[in-house]
């Protein structure tokens, strides 16, 4: 499986659709920023999944080489990481706002998290690429978490990388514990959020001042 496709030229697009949404997202980071509010976006990462991992989860999965680009959703990702749970439905509210892409498909961890104890919120996106060829429609999925949560993902995926998504049962209620634990801190702060907020904005303000008196 894999012997009959070109990689460089199939990963291309979402790679160009990846990079896109990356600057797109990050540059609505800098608005915010430039009229002095609160950024629900932390931080914005993304990447293409390894040809190894796309064909794993074909075999997995069963899916068939002539259906990857339709059927698997996430070769393409990107991930936006908050402060503040409020702030990933302020996110999906921004992207459904977007007429850049089409929102094909939507999955709250949140409110339904997963039996390990993974919570996110996943947007598909069908996102339109400009080729030498024409245009081009890939899928791309876009992952929002908290910080908190963010961290507990990348352990857990670790670990899954480690045993093979075998994962021992003791380590797997650990993690589920963690996963509370992370839940509960985003709670707690979601208490004094407001202050969090204008702590950062009284510290923004200090800077740009220092800033601007350092350019004269």
């Amino acid at each position: 499986m894999g012997k009959n496709i070109n990689w460089s030229t199939f990963l291309a697009p979402y790679q160009q659709a990846v990079d896109e949404l990356k600057v797109k997202l990050r540059g609505m980071r800098k608005q915010y920023e430039i009229e002095v509010k609160h950024s629900p976006i932390e931080l914005v990462t993304g990447r293409v999944k390894p040809i190894s991992s796309i064909l794993d989860k074909a075999n997995r999965k069963g899916i068939p080489i002539s259906e990857i680009e339709n059927m698997i959703q996430d070769i393409g990702g990107v991930r936006i990481v908050c402060q503040f749970v409020d702030d990933i439905y302020t996110i999906v509210e921004l992207l459904r706002a977007r007429h850049d892409f089409e929102i094909i498909e939507e999955k709250d961890y949140l409110k339904h998290k997963k039996s390990s104890g993974y919570r996110s919120y996943h947007v598909v996106v069908r996102y339109p690429v400009a080729t030498i060829k024409g245009e081009k429609f890939v899928l791309i999925e876009i992952q929002i978490r908290t910080l908190a949560m963010n961290f507990w993902a990348i352990n857990e995926h670790s670990l899954n990388y480690k045993y093979s998504g075998e994962i021992p049962v003791d380590i797997q209620k650990r993690l589920q514990r963690a996963a509370e634990a992370a839940f509960q801190l985003d709670e707690e702060m979601a208490k004094i959020k407001d202050e969090v907020q204008e702590a950062q904005w009284i510290f923004h303000q200090h800077k740009s001042n220092t800033h601007k008196k350092g350019g004269r």
